[in-house]
């Protein structure tokens, strides 16, 4: 007969799959607040930046990204898009201090 040692996949020194060190994860509703909190502060800066960069195109992007796509988005997409809305607040700020 052939001893059988054991398959490496039935190790015991294998994690179960939950560390005790890891902390846990924020709840959907923390998330969810601070994506919202993050929206309004770049509306805010959208805000300031004046009339001036109103009659920019990019404006009326960056305020479409910030309402309708932000509200059209899932919860994982919103901070995607929220990074896209500060980038382009970003270029908009830039722009119309150039120009």
């Amino acid at each position: 007969m052939i001893a059988r040692v054991g398959a490496p996949w039935h190790s015991r020194a294998m994690p179960n799959g939950q560390s005790k060190s890891k902390t846990a994860a924020p709840s959907f509703r923390s998330r969810y607040d601070d994506l919202e909190r993050r929206r309004d502060e770049l509306m805010a800066r959208l805000a300031a930046l004046g009339e001036r960069a109103a009659a920019h195109p990019a404006h009326g992007r960056a305020r479409t990204l910030l309402n309708a796509t932000f509200r059209k988005a899932s919860l994982v997409q919103r901070a995607a898009v929220l990074e896209a809305a500060d980038w382009l607040i970003g270029v908009l700020d830039r722009a119309t201090t150039m120009l």
